[in-house]
């Protein structure tokens, strides 16, 4: 029996399993087509990808889009503030899309009106702009809660208001609650703007009703936790002291349900849990259309709401030179400005039919199920020695009912020595493996913090030493910045589980015995074991010289060129930036590749040329010719000073790569020094040698012989096979299988056979290619010689996506190879490492060479010496 069967057998006895516990959940078995027949007729577009981000965005289905362009090329739907037959008919449609969000929130139009936002955000930037905020009333949130929710805090601050977050004790909120008496709010420090409260009271706007929101979400999109609706009752009816025992807290209390994340698989049944406001967006619930939501109001609560601004279709009339103007009675018209998106609104339908069919208790228990079977999993995953691979995020996540986690599971991994690893790390490689998930803090700072153990003090240093949302930083002072977040939606199957499961196992799961077989899965947390400990049994020479001017464009060869204080003279001294100051790289814009770049010293001549534009441009290097202006730049956190030049050039740049752009260049006199010693996330490695407009150091060598065995690993028709058919021996089956059916499943073409990659050295980069040498005999080189010349090694370079980019056509290699190899036996503490970077070591040299660069040469053919570590 093949690899290939005996991993199917294995999937097919897991899924029995699987159903064995969940089946009367699992699958929509009383729908017209069970999740089976759904993926394959309606989500053809996912195979051989695992996409668990459905609290980022759900997918909308083949047959909804098709649905979407049928109704939209066969009817004329006009604008709505007109009285035309299209107009009238447009009008019927939305009315008839208010009311199915009603019904799918079980709401009746006797008290509860739908308004169509932009999305959940400017639903409840709305609700804070127009709520009745005065000095005596209080906005408080839980601690759970996203960014969105708590921008509102800043319309109750500008009115004098006070704003606080709780925390509801943990275990006093679950669904099946019996009392409601056992809820009890944990509060964190009152905030007020002093001086605005001081204001509005002397102005006397603390007079007549004082009104107050309270605001959570059904479920958090950080921890999937749900929230106990019964909230809604208990502080409406208030229901305990925190909510009226002292003056600041008098008045009527409305409530607010953040339903972004949890309309998606549980909407709120408002007949029995009235809340005053429910926001959402349609694309969480079925994916299209993308920027429409929706806010559900009171009608009471409706009174309440002041909007200042008036705009087309929300007034029955207006002066323009007169200080007059009445209002539509109708509180739609009134809160949404001008004219609405129609066409998407006639879209949702379409959405809400498979939803329907469906039906949101099934799509609830669906979603359920594969949380539920994926979190034990996890729980139960540990590495040889005992020690536990996941901490799953939530509160008693291990001791909760199902029914009161959502389909959302956020975490972070440990190494078998209890170290982190970074949620940048694991999502690089989820990457590689096909599957598609989220990290951060999910603009959750509250549940990120709450969960993550990140205290002010923390949080304000993290801060400090640079890290934001969306950076590289996921380690900070030996603790996660973020996490890792999985989640399932309707569309979710119990392969795509058993995938992600497969992935953790054989990306992080340790084994204490290393494998003999020379082809490891990852690299365990030490150094790798036996590179460059063989000694060189030939001499190694200098193979190639590229030098790349300009960042991230093509370079050229040279049989010899002059070495200076950067490193080889004129590498990486010009890049492209964009419209908005960004550094532009082949991973944004993947046409860079295509312009070709040669130096002519004698002529002191950049020349350059793309296929998009009929004329090379020449660009004079001497200094203080060409360039318009002269002015600082920040790079990589550091400040450049740099030249600017004319609109010739950047227009020229422009049309090679399609884009707005403007080429700047490294003066020569401010070339930078890297002052940011290691540490995780900062790019800069070398913290002694001058810089250009490098990530982390001068020079970049690659070996002939190292390319040479990735090449024997990618294009071996064994390599797959041999590895999975080890694992079958070494591992459980279990193990065994989910590696040998994910890899396969993602390097197969679309004929079923597996692609075959060949890379060579110029795949990488480097400025430097040497021959001779062991495979990997460069990782324990400390320093070498070429010719005069002398280099340190600053350790292995850093792999990232950039190199599956195919360097003559800009073309992504679909198996996202040869990173992905890469991944699988050259990973250490989160990094893929290939080829070693370099810095040339000028304070060697004798006073007199130091101040003479053009007598220091590069040259291919050199005897390379090096010293082992």
């Amino acid at each position: 029996m093949s690899v290939r069967e005996n991993a199917g057998e294995t999937m097919a006895r897991a899924k029995d399993e699987f159903m064995k516990q969940f089946g009367k959940d699992y699958g929509y078995p009383d729908a017209p087509k069970d999740i089976d027949e759904i993926r394959a007729s309606e989500f053809k577009r996912l195979q051989g990808l695992v996409y668990l981000d459905h609290a980022g965005a759900t997918l909308y289905s083949e047959a909804q889009i098709e649905a979407v362009a049928k109704d939209l090329t066969s009817s004329v739907y006009g604008n709505p503030h007109s009285q035309s037959d299209s107009s009238l008919a447009t009008c019927d449609i939305i009315s008839a899309a208010r009311q199915q969000v009603l019904d799918y929130l079980n709401a009746s139009p006797k008290n509860y009106r739908c308004m169509f936002t932009s999305g959940a955000t400017a639903a409840l930037k709305l609700i804070g702009e127009c709520f009745p905020w005065s000095s005596e009333s209080c906005y408080m949130y839980t601690m759970e809660n996203h960014n969105s929710v708590l921008g509102i805090r800043e319309y109750a601050f500008d009115r004098g208001a006070a704003a606080v977050a709780v925390d509801v004790k943990e275990g006093t909120c679950l669904q099946n609650r019996s009392h409601e008496s056992s809820f009890e709010f944990l509060e964190h420090t009152v905030q007020r703007r002093a001086h605005l409260f001081q204001q509005n009271a002397l102005n006397g706007k603390t007079s007549g009703n004082t009104y107050n929101l309270f605001a959570f979400p059904s479920e958090c999109n950080f921890s999937g936790q749900k929230f106990s609706l019964d909230l809604v009752n208990y502080v409406k009816e208030g229901g305990g002291k925190p909510l009226t025992g002292s003056p600041r807290r008098r008045g009527c209390w409305m409530v607010l349900i953040d339903g972004a994340k949890g309309c998606a698989t549980e909407p709120p049944d408002l007949t029995r849990y009235p809340a005053d406001f429910v926001v959402f967006s349609f694309y969480k619930i079925f994916g299209y259309p993308t920027g429409l939501g929706a806010l559900v109001i009171r009608s009471e609560a409706a009174k309440v709401l002041t909007k200042a601004y008036f705009s087309g279709g929300t007034v029955s009339a207006s002066i323009a030179d007169v200080d007059f103007i009445k209002r539509r009675d109708n509180i739609e018209q009134v809160l949404e400005d001008g004219t609405i998106s129609f066409l998407a609104i006639a879209s949702i339908r379409h959405g809400f039919k498979i939803i329907n069919t469906l039906t949101h208790s099934a799509i609830s228990r669906h979603t359920a199920s594969l949380a539920t079977y994926t979190r034990t999993k996890m729980m139960d995953l540990k590495h040889e020695n005992g020690a536990e691979v996941c901490k799953i995020y939530g509160r008693n996540t291990s001791q909760a009912p199902y029914q009161d986690m959502g389909p959302t599971i956020a975490f972070n991994l440990k190494r078998a020595d209890g170290s982190w690893v970074g949620y940048r790390e694991v999502e690089k490689l989820a990457s590689l493996s096909g599957i598609q998930l989220r990290t951060g803090c999910f603009c959750n700072p509250g549940a990120c913090a709450k969960y993550l153990y990140l205290s002010h003090s923390d949080l304000i240093a993290n801060f400090e030493v640079g890290h934001v949302c969306w950076d590289d930083n996921d380690i900070l002072h030996g603790k996660p910045t973020g996490a890792v977040r999985i989640s399932f939606g309707y569309t979710s199957a119990f392969e795509d589980a058993e995938k992600f499961l497969g992935f953790l196992v054989n990306s992080f799961v340790e084994k204490l015995n290393a494998s003999g077989d020379g082809y490891p899965l990852r690299m365990k947390t030490d150094p790798i074991s036996g590179v460059g400990s063989l000694q060189l049994v030939r001499s190694v020479q200098l193979k190639s010289i590229t030098v790349y001017p300009v960042k991230s464009c093509a370079g050229f060869a040279v049989y010899k060129w002059p070495l200076s204080n950067i490193g080889l003279k004129y590498d990486r001294e010009w890049l492209l930036k964009g419209p908005t100051g960004e550094i532009l790289t082949q991973k944004k814009v993947p046409e860079m590749c295509n312009i070709r770049s040669f130096i002519d010293l004698e002529c002191g001549i950049l020349n350059l040329e793309s296929p998009r534009c009929k004329e090379r441009l020449h660009v004079p290097i001497q200094e203080n010719s060409s360039f318009d202006y002269m002015e600082e730049l920040d790079i990589y956190g550091q400040r450049y000073k740099v030249q600017c030049y004319n609109d010739e050039v950047n227009m020229w740049f422009s049309e090679a790569i399609a884009r707005r752009c403007t080429l700047v260049r490294c003066s020569s006199s401010e070339y930078r020094s890297c002052n940011i010693m290691g540490g995780r996330g900062n790019m800069c490695r070398d913290t002694w040698g001058k810089l250009n407009f490098v990530n982390e150091a001068q020079l970049l060598l690659v070996s002939e012989e190292s390319v040479g065995d990735l090449n024997s690993r990618l294009n071996s028709c064994g390599f797959m096979s041999l590895s999975a058919e080890f694992k079958l021996v070494q591992r459980s089956n279990l193990e065994a299988i989910l590696f040998s059916v994910f890899t396969l499943d993602f390097l197969k073409d679309n004929s079923g056979c597996v692609q075959r990659v060949l890379v060579d050295a110029m795949r990488f980069r480097p400025n430097l290619v040497i021959s001779g040498a062991e495979p990997f005999a460069e990782d324990d080189w400390k320093s070498l010689h070429i010719g005069k010349a002398r280099f340190t090694s600053l350790g292995g370079c850093n792999r990232c996506q950039m190199i599956n980019l195919d360097q003559q056509s800009g073309q992504p290699h679909k198996a996202k190879e040869p990173l992905a190899t890469l991944a699988s036996y050259r990973r250490v503490q989160g990094k893929i490492l290939f080829g070693i970077l370099l810095r040339h070591e000028i304070k060697d040299a004798e006073d007199g060479e130091q101040n003479n660069f053009g007598e220091r040469w590069l040259q291919v053919g050199q005897e390379v010496h090096p010293s082992i570590r």
